[in-house]
């Protein structure tokens, strides 16, 4: 059995890692520890605030004990408003403080658009301009070309949790550009589980979204890689691993 620990920001969209964990069809276990956040607002201070060490602290000694192999903070924005060198560091401490290999969903892109061989990616956020281009800038940072980006300047992550599937298409259409080779969805407050593969029917290319992309991430600082093609292209491309 692997396990796998993610630090998830409140309650928006936390049913999308059961539904991932059934479509992984393995003895892996994705275990959450959730991180009280206060306000959820989509503002660059409260992002800040909401990836604070002391707030990841407080739920690392419940992923401890629960077996976990590996942590990954699943918040895209909490880590990537810090800029690249900050969102580094907020792993850096996060290991120090779990004992485990840590990683965040905002370097879960990076590593993700790399397996999919997507140097040039579209950016289809939920979030407002300003801090749409603060995932630009991370993502440029982290050595990809960002060939196109729309916010759709969500207030809250409440907000986007009511969001459809045709709400997500929209969304997507809008964002993608045929030299974009895979399309980003940076939101974890964003349910995506379900919708993966009609995502990349409709667009033609990897499709990587926040939820899958922590769960993935966190794989591979577990060193286990899992065929699972309900969860898209990033989940296709190795061969089942036997435990």
């Amino acid at each position: 059995m692997t396990a796998l620990g993610l630090l998830h920001p409140g309650h928006s969209a936390e049913d999308d890692y059961p539904r991932i964990e059934q479509l992984l069809g393995s003895d892996v276990r994705v275990d959450l520890a959730r991180i009280d956040v206060g306000e959820d607002p989509h503002r660059v201070d409260a992002l800040r605030e909401m990836g604070a060490p002391e707030r990841l602290a407080a739920g690392c000694e419940a992923l401890r004990l629960s077996g976990a192999e590996a942590v990954v903070w699943a918040c895209a924005g909490g880590s990537f408003v810090l800029g690249y060198e900050g969102a580094h560091e907020q792993i850096r401490a996060l290991a120090r403080t779990a004992g485990l290999p840590a990683s965040s969903t905002a370097f879960g892109f990076l590593h993700a658009a790399r397996e999919v061989k997507a140097a040039r990616v579209a950016v289809a956020a939920t979030y407002p301009d300003d801090v749409t281009r603060l995932f630009v800038d991370f993502l440029t940072a982290g050595g990809l070309e960002v060939v196109s980006a729309r916010g759709a300047g969500a207030a809250t992550a409440a907000e986007v949790g009511a969001w459809t599937v045709d709400d997500i298409l929209a969304l997507a259409r809008d964002a993608d550009r045929p030299d974009a080779e895979a399309l980003l969805l940076p939101d974890t407050a964003l349910r995506t589980a379900s919708h993966i593969p009609a995502l990349e029917k409709e667009l033609g290319k990897p499709v990587l979204t926040a939820t899958q992309v922590s769960v993935w991430e966190a794989l591979r600082l577990a060193d286990r890689r899992v065929n699972a093609p309900e969860l898209g292209a990033l989940f296709t491309r190795e061969p089942i691993v036997q435990a």
